[in-house]
């Protein structure tokens, strides 16, 4: 799934034009809404998700969301919400977080410019590679909770276990 490419890492002042022609570059089904908006459709392991980026010059800032292709019942939003505190304490980049309204999962984080020259190509493609490293890991342990009544320790557990050896 890597977003990987070849191209100079020249920075560009609006970083919604690089996450174009990164998104364009691999094929993903995008729409540009305005000048400060794009949003993707990456088919992962697990489902499909929503890629998000929204620039807001006016504060210098790139806010990035990654939205998961589950709807999150009333009744589990606790227990996924203690999930999400427990994933987000192994995370160095970005955080998980539930839209309330849709009741979606997301990773996502911000990115402040204030004072530089802007993203570069490799940083754009870096997040994208961590957040849909980070979904397509943690996505199981979602399912575990939701729909197999697990804890949300055991959920973890469950998830990030490393195969060893092959079968």
């Amino acid at each position: 799934m890597a977003a990987t490419s070849f191209e100079t890492d020249a920075r560009v002042a609006n970083p919604v034009d690089l996450a174009e022609r990164i998104i364009a570059g691999n094929d993903w089904p995008f729409e540009r809404h305005d000048e400060g908006d794009v949003s993707a459709e990456v088919a992962g392991r697990w489902c499909v998700y929503q890629l998000w980026f929204c620039w807001r010059p006016e504060i210098n800032v790139l806010h990035f969301s990654c939205a998961f292709d589950m709807r999150i019942p009333a009744n589990k939003r606790g227990l996924i919400y203690r999930l999400m505190g427990l994933a987000n304490e192994r995370l160095w980049f970005g955080h998980f977080e539930l839209w309330s309204e849709e009741g979606l999962p997301v990773f996502r984080h911000a990115t402040l410019l204030r004072g530089t020259s802007g993203l570069c190509r490799s940083q754009v493609e870096d997040m994208i590679d961590v957040a849909l490293s980070e979904v397509e890991r943690y996505y199981p342990a979602f399912q575990h909770v939701v729909w197999g009544g697990k804890s949300p320790e055991e959920a973890l557990e469950l998830a990030l276990v490393e195969t060893l050896g092959e079968a």
